[in-house]
């Protein structure tokens, strides 16, 4: 909960300033009292200035040290205590106890507590300082800040006899005690409360809301703590987040998190750029994630809305929510909008973290190190600039760039900071993957000198070995042997099992029997999460290598794919899966391997080959669309323009051949149209022309057949049932129904509708629900209600984002017209 205390506050009371000026020589005193008058009325700002103008005239030694007496008094009450300590210091402004006083707030206001503490305790010992009270009120204040609670209550319970210092000692108290869980003494504190300002009663109510949750009586809590959310008059402002993390704490309690949102969105709503949002955002998230299905409409609306940066906080937590629903895909969206965004705030930094992390479960790790350096302009606080550069040396070491990586840890592990061990571990393996063993073991020291434990020693003797087995050293052996000797019952002592397998099966010639042994040690050791998968994956090599049954590799690689669906090794073992059903004439299995593969690697060297083979699979199918799915495949071989281009070019000519289907033939870019380009980039070309023809229609109606030509150009080239094709149909159907010929529009527009879908990616949705929203419109003009009602439900079959917009059509269409489904 945040604490509505948790900062000392400044006592900038006019009193002070009264006595200061009577003391003044009768000839200054009006010009000293007029300056310090806004300072009096709280307008310290006004008294700032006006002191300024009075210190440039011709002042008199001691009448100059009055004016800065009064000078600090003003920019301590403004919240300038930087510049009131610079003028302190110039003018040794430390002599009477007024001066101490106001030397001892300026310390406070920047936390400089424990030298504050004297200053106060002293001139509160002074009888006739009229400010004693005040400053043994704040000597409490410094103690409490330093913790030090039994000495802050020991300062404050005299202060309940001084009648005008009784409420806010009692409430100081009662907050005290609260804070130590001790009730019954908040309770005791609050009976001494007196005469009471409108905002020390509103603070009292609060601290009844904290007294009844102590007591276990969240429901009395609440009638405490919401009424000052409704009726916010003189409630200030850290008095409102407090009651409103109370409040969430309540309900947190009270499993209606549904309901605590409530009021945090309802201020968030209002007060889009409140110096709390952040705060209030990850106890919204608190909130969330105690909900079973959390209403996500006022985060989705924030996040289209200009206001920062509450936009950008919005789009961070929307994405949690997704990522938690499982919804990557929209949290990755939600967050690179946010990047985009470069709304450059220390306040989101935390959600391009979450990003780049995402970025690195995916093993996109140049998009992670790419993210890190863009946060540095985010204005990160010292801790999250050591999180990113964490972050993208940890993306270096997994490419393999192990210089980079431990360039990067080593500056964390001398910071002293909470990644320094971690990071001088890391470090360490750096220096072992570049045989570098001088300085492992120096980094290896360090960490030990940095707190790291014993334990952390002996994974870096297991690190060591394990490494060194990777790089087929030939000691590797030796030192595994006697990690497993010096340490039989370490819980990683199965990898240890499992890395000698894998030194025995890449031996030459190999040792299977060796490596098999090796395994059901492992197997007999009690084997870690990474044993078990790496010998799952060692396995199956094992078995291909053996020449065994097709049979037995593709269960084995099953299973791994089910048992370790985020390892590491998942794209090596969907590939040898789908090689095995293809080698075994399984090709409708084979086509969804090699698919799969392809989908979850797009940058991988193999991917190519994927898709190649994923089409040759779905060719020798020769099932319902089969061959429009190897059409598809064939043209991501030849997008990628590698050494199997053309062979997919070629298989692609011959697909059409057999379909007769030149309307969905491969769209050309504008290179094609003026030269001999690729066909990728003609494709842009030929749309662009199409809508430049489209836009000078307006002025000219002849420009409609020039761009319907331009557009039948594209769709009669198109080879896939994507963006290009629908787009080139849908806005040929558009100039159609300029040109009143609807019959022929609606048939264009229903072509994109007809078109078969993709397996190997999200289908295009955009422009198909243009077109079929545009064919179902024109048939309800025409009263065509039936037909109406079948496009609607190829609409809803989609599945996308318009689908509950067309679900809705359709059944108000069935009722309004009495159209039953068989």
């Amino acid at each position: 909960m945040m604490d509505l205390n948790s900062r000392p506050r400044v006592l900038a009371l006019a009193l002070l300033g009264a006595t200061l000026v009577a003391s003044a020589r009768a000839d200054f005193t009006t010009d000293l009292a007029n300056a310090s008058r806004p300072i009096n009325d709280g307008v310290p700002e006004v008294g700032i200035v006006r002191l300024q103008r009075l210190l440039k005239t011709n002042l008199a030694p001691d009448q100059r040290r009055l004016a800065f007496d009064e000078m600090v008094r003003a920019l301590v009450s403004a919240r300038r205590p930087i510049e009131a300590l610079a003028i302190i210091k110039e003018n040794q402004l430390v002599q009477s106890a007024a001066e101490k006083f106001w030397y001892a707030q300026a310390l406070a206001e920047t936390n400089r507590w424990s030298d504050a503490l004297p200053l106060f305790e002293q001139v509160a010992r002074q009888n006739a300082f009229p400010l004693r009270v005040e400053a043994a009120f704040a000597a409490a204040e410094m103690l409490r800040a330093l913790n030090q609670w039994d000495d802050a209550v020991r300062k404050l319970t005299p202060l309940l006899r001084e009648k005008p210092w009784q409420t806010a000692a009692a409430l100081r108290l009662a907050s005290l005690y609260l804070d130590r869980s001790d009730p019954q003494n908040a309770q005791r504190a609050l009976q001494h409360i007196g005469e009471e300002t409108p905002a020390q009663r509103k603070e009292h109510r609060f601290l009844r809301g904290r007294l009844e949750l102590a007591l276990h009586r969240p429901d009395r809590a609440l009638t405490y703590l919401e009424a000052l959310t409704k009726k916010p008059r003189e409630v200030s402002h850290p008095l409102m987040i407090a009651t409103l993390f109370l409040i969430a704490d309540v309900h947190l309690q009270l499993k209606t998190p549904e309901t605590g949102d409530d009021f945090l969105e309802d201020f968030v709503d209002h007060h889009p750029v409140d110096s709390a949002l952040p705060e209030l955002f990850a106890k919204l998230d608190e909130l969330y994630q105690a909900e079973r299905k959390p209403v996500r409409a006022e985060l989705e609306r924030w996040t289209r809305e200009p206001e920062q940066p509450r936009r950008g906080l919005a789009q961070w937590y929307l994405a949690r929510i997704e990522r938690r629903a499982g919804r990557r895909d929209r949290a990755r969206q939600l967050l690179a909008a946010l990047r985009a965004s470069h709304v450059d705030r220390p306040e989101v930094v935390g959600g391009l973290f979450e990003l780049a992390q995402l970025e690195m479960q995916d093993r996109n790790f140049a998009d992670g190190i790419a993210i890190s350096a863009e946060a540095q302009s985010w204005q990160p606080t010292a801790e999250w600039r050591e999180r990113f550069q964490f972050l993208s040396s940890r993306a270096r070491y997994a490419e393999g760039n192990f210089q980079a990586a431990t360039s990067g840890f080593e500056p964390i592990g001398r910071s002293h900071s909470f990644f320094a061990v971690p990071a001088l571990y890391n470090a360490s393996l750096g220096w072992l993957q570049l045989g570098d063993r001088e300085k492992f073991a120096a980094a290896s020291d360090e960490m030990q000198a940095q707190g790291g434990s014993p334990q952390d020693q002996i994974e870096l003797r297991l690190q060591e070995g394990l490494v060194r087995a990777r790089q087929q050293r030939p000691d590797a052996g030796d030192i595994l042997r006697k990690f497993i000797v010096d340490f039989p019952q370490n819980p990683r002592v199965s990898e240890a099992w499992v890395a000698l397998a894998e030194l025995a099966f890449h031996q030459d010639p190999r040792r299977m029997d060796d490596a098999r042994k090796f395994l059901a040690r492992a197997a007999e050791s009690r084997p870690t999460s990474a044993a078990k998968e790496r010998a799952q994956y060692l396995m199956i090599w094992i078995e291909d290598a053996a020449g065994s049954n097709p049979d037995k590799v593709i269960e084995l690689a099953k299973q791994f794919l089910a048992q370790q669906p985020g390892s590491y090794f998942t794209a090596d073992v969907r590939m040898k899966l789908a090689e095995a059903y293809y080698l075994r004439q399984d090709f409708a299995n084979a086509q969804t391997q090699f698919e799969l593969f392809a989908q979850q690697n797009p940058t991988s060297p193999l991917t190519e080959k994927a898709l190649f083979f994923a089409a040759e699979s779905a060719m020798a199918t020769m099932g319902p669309h089969t061959l429009d799915r190897a059409i598809v495949l064939f043209d991501q071989v030849a997008q990628m323009k590698g050494d199997l281009r053309w062979a997919a070019r070629n298989e692609q000519a011959l697909i059409e051949r057999k379909l007769g289907k030149p309307e969905d033939a491969l769209l050309l870019y504008e290179e094609v149209l003026k030269n001999d380009a690729r066909p990728g980039e003609k494709r842009e070309a030929m749309c662009g022309k199409g809508d430049i023809y489209f836009e000078l229609s307006t002025t000219d109606p002849k420009n409609y057949e020039r761009a319907i030509e331009a557009y039948e150009q594209l769709a009669a080239n198109a080879n896939e049932t994507g963006h290009w094709r629908n787009q080139a149909l849908f806005k040929k159907g558009v100039c159609l129904e300029k040109k009143a010929d609807r019959d022929t529009a609606l048939a264009t527009f229903y072509q994109v509708l007809d078109a078969p879908a993709r397996a190997d990616r999200a289908p295009e949705l955009f422009w198909f629900y243009k077109a079929g929203f545009n064919a179902a419109r024109l048939l309800e003009s025409d009263s065509h209600w039936d037909s109406a009602a079948k496009v609607y439900q190829k609409l809803v079959a989609a599945g996308g984002s318009r689908s509950e917009e067309a679900r809705i059509r359709l059944n108000q269409l069935r009722l309004e017209h009495f159209l039953w489904s068989d």
